[in-house]
């Protein structure tokens, strides 16, 4: 649990690790573990991290990593670059443990985050990590062998659709966008035939999903506990893009002691919350988004939109299509059709940027 656990566990592992130790990395700033690390390498343990090849505003703070680790004989691999983010959060120690994180080796999500890990030895969930591991270190194809493993883009919306359909009581949410239309329209179903479904977060596009805002705690973790007896816990939102377009892991577990301990804190962090400004919060991404769009787009139309490159654009359609333009009106469509490609990339990539 974070805050609270800290670091102490991750160092443990990797402290104990004896043949193999791998890791994925997102961000990462915290020096303890970075240490412990390269004196496993040192002491003979095969250390192989994946580091992800982008993240938002930290890709210089990545490649320096690459270097120190590669430095003290760790072995570096780095993600494709197929899909918009690699956000997973995991650790295997000598192919018999997996730690599923829900926070970044950072000490913001660390010591000032609520947040979740799970460590287990279930030979099923520790094959699908190694195997996924393997392939995004390979980039290969991977494909899902387990229920019980949600990777997205892979099996995570039918897997987290199939999770939620499943509830009958109760469904104690953590998430910091739930944004997805589909899912939206399936906690309204359960919520519609008497399951009680809280939620700690932000929610959109729904007039009947209510959620809480965390107000003694930054929020980071993604978390769902169903019926008092299954949780779900990754790194991915109800979001599209996070179930369709980006590299997120998470797993479900039917542990009793673990679901018990989470759905205190759960209910501990309920009602310390308060409830969400509906006129406030529901358009918050929008919101931003339309601010920086609007920016970056006065920026480009007064900057960055040459009148050359337009007059390129406008010789190669006439050349193309054997047709005479009238370059004026020509012009002026292409610049408003740039625009408007800029606005679009401008709040994708804030909303890109919330949830990280």
């Amino acid at each position: 649990m974070q805050p609270g656990d800290g670091v102490a566990s991750v160092l443990k592992a990797i402290k104990r690790a004896k043949k193999k130790i791998e890791i994925v990395i997102f961000r990462f700033d915290q020096a303890e573990i970075e240490r412990a690390l390269e004196d496993a390498a040192e002491r003979g343990v095969f250390v192989h991290a994946l580091i992800a090849y982008t993240n938002h505003g930290g890709e210089k703070n990545l490649r320096k990593i690459e270097t120190r680790f590669l430095e003290k004989g760790i072995t570096v691999a780095r993600t494709a670059d197929d899909l918009v983010r690699y956000h997973g959060k995991m650790m295997l120690i000598d192919s018999q443990e997996l730690y599923l994180l829900t926070y970044n080796f950072t000490h913001l999500d660390m010591e000032k985050s609520r947040s979740f890990g799970i460590v287990t030895r279930n030979r099923d969930l520790v094959k699908e990590a190694s195997k996924l591991f393997e392939c995004d270190t390979k980039r290969q194809t991977y494909k899902s062998g387990s229920d019980k493993f949600i990777v997205s883009p892979v099996n995570a919306r039918t897997g987290l659709a199939a999770f939620i359909k499943g509830a009958k009581r109760e469904l104690l949410i953590y998430d910091v966008d739930v944004h997805d239309k589909e899912m939206i329209n399936l906690l309204e179903e359960r919520r519609l035939v008497g399951v009680d479904v809280k939620i700690i977060g932000h929610v959109a596009l729904s007039e009947h999903l209510g959620a809480r805002i965390s107000r003694r705690l930054r929020l980071h973790t993604r978390v769902i506990i169903r019926d008092s007896k299954q949780v779900f816990l990754g790194s991915q939102s109800l979001r599209k893009l996070e179930l369709d377009e980006r590299r997120e892991i998470g797993i479900i577990v039917n542990n009793a002691k673990i679901v018990n301990s989470i759905a205190m804190i759960f209910e501990d962090d309920w009602k310390a919350s308060a409830p969400a400004d509906r006129r406030g919060d529901k358009n918050r991404v929008t919101a931003a988004a339309e601010r920086a769009s609007r920016k970056v787009t006065k920026a480009v139309s007064t900057q960055l939109t040459p009148a050359p490159m337009v007059q390129r654009v406008l010789k190669a359609i006439e050349k193309e299509a054997n047709v005479e333009v009238n370059r004026t009106e020509a012009a002026v469509l292409v610049k408003a059709a740039f625009k408007k490609a800029v606005k679009k990339a401008a709040a994708r990539i804030v909303e890109e940027a919330v949830a990280e």
